[in-house]
């Protein structure tokens, strides 16, 4: 493949996204790539389960009911396909392609990248005293998945190869989107700024429309959302690029929004750590260039290090979630004694019974701003109960499930709407992140008959110590000399949140460069600890990002175990952002908005 610029197009942000975007990309988009990201943690340990109950399952299905219908235009139009939509059985799902291609009578090389799994490894990590990573806690007793990060370069192989489609289990998100420039351009692997580059445009589009106007501070000024278009990063051979989308579709590709989806769970800015290099995104520039086109430049990388980081998931308990309206008078205040009540009574059953208490209980009423803490302002005439608990003991949590709806006729008036009756008790799947040498990780490429040989690791020792500090402007001494006035921060920055694990993530761009000063001054570390005090357990850190004017706060023990292991509503931290723009912010009194 030799060409100057190669445009990618991403129809997938999740395991569950629409299925009409690929057909968009393919049809609208003039790409010469199609990717798909599928795979969360979570999603690996739901695919292990469904291997479990059939050997043939554990991948993405929607997948290749997605692709077959469009693999005759795939084949003329010469579009290569990469998704990590093999989970836990990229072999399996590499058959299933095969067989969809023979059905629609299209001859396709289709490879699976293999060797990500580590099951057969558990008892040697679990032996060698492995620890978590961020918590340092032992290795886990049951484990339901073990995979490791592949990078892009197995990718690249198979492309070389002659692969039109690749599917991999569990690689880094960006490597669907570095693998064809590393191919395309015949990029190596000591081109760190090239791959960071790559990386970041892999990053920009993997989670989808994020990045051409969805989830965006600005909601309002966003055209199209029943025609969103999916994102597209043209990519040129230097690793400078450009993030559109189809002419004619809803969204809106600006700055700001793919600025938002930069900063969208990267932790330190300084070293956004994948398989293949470690990224410095803190100089990036986002420069406007034309209607819904955003030139990107400035990400930088550093060597590789010699660990892969590894994605366990394994079983701890139970949980069930009781969603239900209260209306009327009070109604906050109503939904915060019915809920104490309900714990109340369980608690005195199970000691009947000579079971535990619960794990973890939340209550909170949806409505009267009850995630808000000392910040809410509740004056709610309707709410939603929500009532989110964790036992060891399923039958416990079947009780609870049985006790919820009587609260109707014993407890405060006007409870009605029991979301999908009874709560179903669901196990609960806990991450557990650790890093392993990388020569204990072997990939391997299934093509069929054709033997593919994977390119070897590259890595070596990583101290974030050695980092350099990267800081950001103040106010002057007279800033406030004419008067004050206080903003919220919306007035002043877009702002998104997500999550990793257990942890946090708040990305925050100033409007305009003359405002970041003094939302710098604001937002310290200390403040936004505090204004997060009634959530976050952990530290909170704060790191600048000069180029695009931004900050971003990583705060820890923040989701009360993060995903599905957490009785929140809001369990990804995905209204963070939201809380924190209404943070108080002095200003000059002069100063134009």
């Amino acid at each position: 493949m030799t060409k100057t610029t190669l445009r990618i197009g991403s129809a997938s942000g999740f395991w569950g996204d629409t299925e009409f975007a690929a057909a968009q990309l393919v049809q609208q988009g003039n790409i010469d790539v199609l990717v798909f990201d599928y795979l969360a943690e979570i999603t690996m340990s739901l695919l292990s389960r469904a291997k479990a109950k059939d050997p043939a399952q554990g991948y993405a299905p929607d997948f290749v009911a997605t692709l077959q219908p469009l693999m005759k235009e795939l084949k003329s139009r010469g579009i290569k396909v990469i998704a990590n939509a093999g989970g836990v059985n990229p072999s399996a799902c590499r058959a299933a392609l095969v067989a969809a291609a023979q059905a629609e009578g299209v001859d396709l090389a289709i490879a699976a990248v293999l060797g990500d799994d580590l099951m057969p490894q558990v008892e040697a990590l679990r032996a060698a005293g492995t620890q978590e990573m961020f918590s340092g806690a032992p290795f886990p007793q049951k484990v339901m998945s073990a995979n490791a990060y592949l990078g892009a370069f197995p990718i690249a192989a198979a492309l070389q190869a002659g692969a039109d489609i690749v599917v991999t289990g569990r690689c880094v998100d960006s490597a669907v989107t570095l693998a064809p420039l590393i191919h395309a351009f015949g990029w190596t692997a000591d081109e760190y700024d090239r791959l960071a580059l790559g990386s970041l445009a892999g990053h920009l589009i993997e989670c989808g429309t994020q990045a051409t106007g969805g989830n965006y501070t600005d909601w309002d000024t966003v055209p199209g959302w029943d025609d969103m278009g999916f994102p597209i990063a043209e990519c040129r051979a230097d690793g400078s690029f450009i993030i559109t989308k189809p002419e004619g579709t809803g969204g809106l590709v600006c700055p700001s929004t793919v600025g938002e989806q930069m900063l969208y769970e990267i932790g330190d800015p300084r070293a956004y750590i994948l398989p293949d290099v470690v990224c410095d995104f803190t100089g990036v520039t986002l420069t406007q260039i034309g209607p819904d086109r955003v030139e990107v430049k400035g990400a930088r990388g550093r060597a590789p290090t010699d660990q892969a980081k590894v994605s366990v998931t394994y079983a701890d308990g139970f949980r069930a979630m009781s969603l239900f309206m209260i209306g009327g008078i009070d109604a906050g205040a109503k939904a915060q004694r019915v809920g104490a009540a309900m714990l109340a009574r369980m608690r005195r059953h199970y000691a009947q019974r000579g079971w535990p208490d619960f794990t973890e209980t939340c209550v909170e009423a949806i409505g009267a701003e009850d995630t808000y803490g000392p910040h809410a302002r509740p004056d709610a005439r309707e709410v939603m109960l929500k009532v989110g608990v964790r036992h060891p003991l399923k039958d416990a949590l079947e009780l609870f499930s049985r006790e919820v709806a009587p609260l109707a006729l014993m407890s405060a008036p006007a409870i009605t709407g029991f979301t999908g009756g009874r709560p179903k008790v669901q196990p609960v799947v806990r991450l557990f992140s650790c890093l392993v040498p990388k020569k204990q990780v072997a990939a391997s490429i299934d093509m069929g008959g054709q033997a593919v040989a994977p390119p070897p690791w590259h890595g070596q020792p990583f101290d974030p110590a050695a980092l350099p500090p990267v800081g950001g402007p103040l106010p002057p001494a007279d800033a406030f000399a004419r008067g004050t006035r206080t903003v919220p921060l919306v007035r002043l920055a877009w702002g998104r949140s997500g999550d990793k694990g257990d942890a946090a993530n708040i990305g925050i761009l100033a409007r305009k460069p003359d405002y970041l000063p003094f939302i710098r001054a604001a937002l310290t570390e200390q403040a936004v600890a505090a204004w997060f005090a009634h959530l976050v357990k952990g530290s909170v850190q704060r790191f600048d990002l000069p180029g695009t004017h931004a900050l971003n706060f990583l705060m820890h023990e923040a989701l009360g175990g993060g995903g599905i292991a957490s009785v929140r509503m809001d369990s990804q931290g995905k209204a963070f952002a939201q809380m924190l723009l209404d943070f108080p912010v002095p200003i000059p009194a002069d100063m134009a908005l």
